[in-house]
């Protein structure tokens, strides 16, 4: 009985350890590097402002993308929702990921009660469309990592390790994209898995709710994976119309990448930009299961250390991460808060283009 008390502990716990260790592992790149950190650190007065500037314009043609991105899947489904509202609705949702850190679930809850309005846009259709800009996401990723792998090997940077590292994260995203358009491709799978975690987690709430059985209504529940699945159904159908929202995906993509190597211009370190894109995949994927606002402290250790198996010294990569990831903040950050506040006040309607109506 105690053996089996001490596996659920460490089961319950296993985030937390996880990113314990990772934590550590950052202190220990820390105190190796710290001469180099240090050198770096005394030169930032060499580091341009100009260059940095450059991640401002970088960033709004990522937001630029992801507005258009939306705007085409949701014309895909019958609604024509303005520029405007997608742009700001993205910024809002940038916000809500980072500082509530759950993996990207909040950020999908977020946007389905935005964009949730009756029949027009359904639960089940916001929560599709997002997910299936995380998948367009994810397929174009592959495309720069393909890239970036290539971009090594012709530098001569491609060791056995970079492969391996490159590989997993290949495999792990083609497979988790794959089972999960398995899954949503049937009525029966997509009713199964759900209303079985929707019943999981009926029974975890009942615990510290004893005189609630079902918190998650199993009808509602059922009702919206049906209509998740009949909007999978119609873009499926009309999946000819996909080309422009992966060509702004694969457009979101290269903005991230870009804002990032952006601060290594600034640092006036030209580094390979295939170790960029393959320590911006891997230090992301990680974040998703970081207990702390915006997986800090994770981010920092892996980009480090899958960087530095590239050739660029911690000393370098460790100071160029942490200058993205602040300035990456001060740019996004506050509008998003700013908009996300006006939207919980004033509980707004996505509107349609000028001349438009919305769709049903």
């Amino acid at each position: 009985m105690a053996e089996d008390g001490e596996k659920s502990f460490w089961i319950r716990r296993w985030k937390l350890i996880l990113n314990l260790v990772t934590l550590v592992a950052l202190i220990i790149v820390v105190v190796a590097a710290r001469h180099q950190i240090g050198e770096t650190i005394r030169n930032l007065e060499n580091v341009s402002g100009w260059a940095l500037l450059l991640i401002i314009p970088v960033e709004l043609l990522n937001y630029h993308a992801q507005a258009r991105l939306y705007q085409r899947l949701f014309a895909i489904v019958g609604n024509r929702l303005s520029y405007k509202y997608l742009y700001r609705t993205s910024l809002e949702l940038n916000f809500v990921n980072h500082v509530f850190p759950s993996g990207g679930l909040t950020g999908i809850s977020y946007f389905t009660l935005r964009l949730r309005k009756g029949k027009e846009i359904t639960s089940g259709k916001a929560t599709l469309i997002h997910i299936m800009k995380i998948g367009l996401y994810v397929i174009t990723f592959e495309v720069l990592l393909v890239f970036g792998v290539l971009s090594l090997a012709i530098m001569g940077r491609a060791s056995n390790l970079v492969i391996l590292v490159a590989s997993s994260l290949s495999t792990l995203l083609l497979i988790g994209t794959a089972g999960f358009a398995y899954m949503i491709g049937s009525k029966q799978r997509i009713n199964g898995f759900f209303l079985t975690v929707t019943r999981g987690l009926n029974r975890l709430i009942q615990v510290v709710r004893p005189h609630y059985p079902e918190t998650i209504n199993i009808e509602r529940a059922r009702g919206l994976f049906n209509d998740f699945h009949e909007t999978y159904q119609t873009i499926k159908g009309n999946y000819h119309k996909l080309k422009a929202p992966f060509w702004y995906a694969l457009l979101a993509d290269v903005c991230e990448v870009l804002a990032l190597y952006v601060v290594y211009i600034a640092f006036g370190k030209l580094v390979n930009i295939g170790a960029v894109i393959l320590a911006y995949g891997i230090a992301n994927v990680a974040g998703l299961i970081s207990v702390m606002p915006g997986g800090v402290g994770v981010y920092e250790a892996l980009m480090t250390a899958v960087l530095a198996s590239t050739g660029v010294p911690a000393g370098v990569s460790l100071p160029v991460t942490i200058m993205y990831r602040v300035l990456n903040t001060l740019v996004q950050i506050p509008p998003g808060y700013y908009l996300y506040q006006r939207a919980l006040q004033r509980g707004e309607r996505p509107p349609a283009p000028p001349g438009t109506s919305h769709a049903a």
